[in-house]
């Protein structure tokens, strides 16, 4: 009778385990409608120092784990105050560009809903799948990266990102990069501010798995820096404006059914 009980016990585990798993995505999901619920100073705390020190952010994630048993957020007030962000500054680059009040609303609903979570769902699952896969130390069901977590470490890492490419480059889009896209100067800074921001991307990124022991050699997320080097040099030596490339393509995504309709008259 010993093996069937301890197999008995051990499917009751994992139930408890896979209920536990829901019942913390429900509430999750839950308090994304009870604004009252979410601690939005603690969000803005971790906003600031996303870029000053981004190590003590995973710090907190990893009390959360001891106090919550999960290393994913808990709480939506982060991803929350990152749309309003990501809002205002989608409206501000419709503003820069000249855009209708039609355009800057398409605008708006591609870059949420593509540029950020869609691209956002990508990447995260393809890090978990990649983490769980190939960098454990000891693969077990005891130890693994909650998708959670991975959509979590892109969050934080798409939020530097977003202030740089999206707010700080809104004042030198139309007086230097745009204006001046021709010149070294113009394109100097437009694709330094790119290399800032993707640079803190794979940094913020590189740091969140780092946090986790029971992963190996996450230093190999760092090695896109070479590339990104690579790439930065080619660029600022063949005079491409990657700014110039960004605010054509937004006009094309919001402006494609406008010309469409025009080339049809």
């Amino acid at each position: 009778m010993l093996p069937t009980t301890n197999s008995n016990g051990a499917l009751a585990s994992r139930d408890a385990a896979r209920h536990t798993a829901g019942a913390k995505r429900y509430k999750y999901l839950r308090r994304l409608l009870h604004f009252r619920q979410m601690d939005f100073e603690f969000a803005l705390w971790q906003m600031l120092y996303l870029f000053t020190s981004p190590q003590r952010v995973y710090r907190n994630f990893q009390y959360r784990k001891q106090t919550k048993d999960q290393w994913a957020r808990d709480d939506p007030a982060f991803l929350v105050l990152l749309s309003i962000w990501l809002c205002v500054s989608t409206i501000g680059f419709g503003l820069v560009l000249e855009m209708g009040v039609v355009e800057t609303l398409k605008l708006l609903l591609w870059v949420v809903f593509v540029d950020c979570i869609g691209v956002g769902l990508l990447i995260s699952t393809i890090m978990w799948v990649v983490t769980n896969r190939y960098l454990l130390k000891q693969p077990s069901r005891n130890f693994d990266v909650e998708w959670g977590y991975a959509f979590d470490v892109h969050l934080n890492a798409f939020y530097p990102l977003l202030v740089i490419l999206h707010f700080l480059q809104l004042f030198f889009i139309n007086h230097l990069v745009m204006i001046s896209s021709d010149w070294f100067l113009g394109y100097f800074v437009g694709n330094t501010l790119w290399l800032i921001a993707i640079g803190y991307y794979l940094y913020i990124t590189f740091l969140g798995y780092n946090a986790l022991p029971f992963l190996k050699n996450t230093v190999v997320l760092l090695y896109p820096f070479a590339l990104l080097g690579l790439l930065y040099i080619l660029s600022i030596s063949l005079g491409w404006n990657f700014t110039r490339g960004l605010c054509s393509f937004y006009k094309y995504r919001v402006m494609q059914e406008r010309l469409a309709s025009e080339i049809g008259h």
